[in-house]
């Protein structure tokens, strides 16, 4: 497979702290890829830099020919407010809004792809429903849906099956497969490392910085989590990017956290 997106010495920073620094390594077209690691590793940060949601605060990131509509970006449900009146239809017709008319009109074909996705993802009759009256897992199928409508070829899933029932999981996940075995490359962030090691054959493992990226029996290896979870816990939240600040400078430039006395 060939290489699709490419970092090179990538970092970003998120609300002027560091977040992942000096990454490089690429993600092949029709990838089926997790990124994992601790809380705080920079996970999101790193989906929302390469979806163009963060610029580089260094390095850069090589997308190829592929432009903002090639991507399908689902971020973690905290991130989403529901309290706007809004129905499961008019939501998941957000996915085609790039089909829109000139007066943001969709075609009839649009409108059945609409009701085909909410079909796939198990709800249909939902389309009236005020989104605000679903459940988590509910919801999350509605957004699935959206991506289905979508047709991107890139899909980036920030936590997509937190605090979800474990047969919406299960049918979601199994929507993932689908989508990879279509071709489509699926870069997802996930908690859950049982589920990377049994559904994702490559994984990035990030502590702020790369600790390996390969192929996931390689990469979710013992020595490796306990080599992440060491390195998450060194660093210094509210140090400036780059620059050692009464602590000893790693490799990367960034400062690790001395130990209380």
């Amino acid at each position: 497979m060939s290489d699709l997106i490419r970092l090179e010495n990538l970092t970003v920073t998120y609300e002027r702290h560091p977040a992942v620094h000096h990454i490089s390594g690429s993600f092949a077209a029709g990838s089926l890829t997790a990124i994992a690691g601790p809380n705080g590793a920079g996970k999101s940060t790193l989906l929302k830099a390469i979806v163009g949601e963060l610029r580089p605060a260094g390095g850069s990131i090589d997308r190829g020919a592929l432009t903002r509509d090639d991507f399908g970006y689902l971020p973690q449900a905290a991130d989403i407010v529901r309290r706007f009146p809004i129905s499961v239809a008019d939501t998941v017709m957000l996915g085609a809004w790039k089909n829109a008319g000139a007066f943001g009109q969709f075609s009839r074909k649009d409108i059945e792809r609409a009701r085909e996705a909410l079909a796939v993802v198990g709800l249909s009759g939902f389309e009236r429903r005020h989104i605000g009256s679903l459940s988590s897992g509910q919801f999350q199928r509605v957004l699935f849906a959206r991506l289905l409508l979508q047709d991107a070829r890139v899909i980036l899933l920030d936590e997509p099956f937190t605090a979800i029932d474990q047969r919406t999981t299960r049918d979601l996940l199994d929507l993932v497969l689908r989508w990879n075995s279509e071709g489509r490359t699926v870069i997802a962030v996930l908690h859950d490392f049982e589920q990377v090691r049994a559904c994702f054959p490559e994984t990035l493992l990030l502590a702020r910085e790369l600790v390996s990226w390969g192929r996931t029996q390689d990469v979710m290896s013992p020595a490796n989590l306990i080599k992440a979870r060491a390195m998450a816990e060194r660093w210094d939240d509210e140090a400036e990017e780059c620059l050692p600040a009464g602590g000893e400078e790693s490799e990367s430039g960034l400062v690790k956290r001395e130990p209380a006395e």
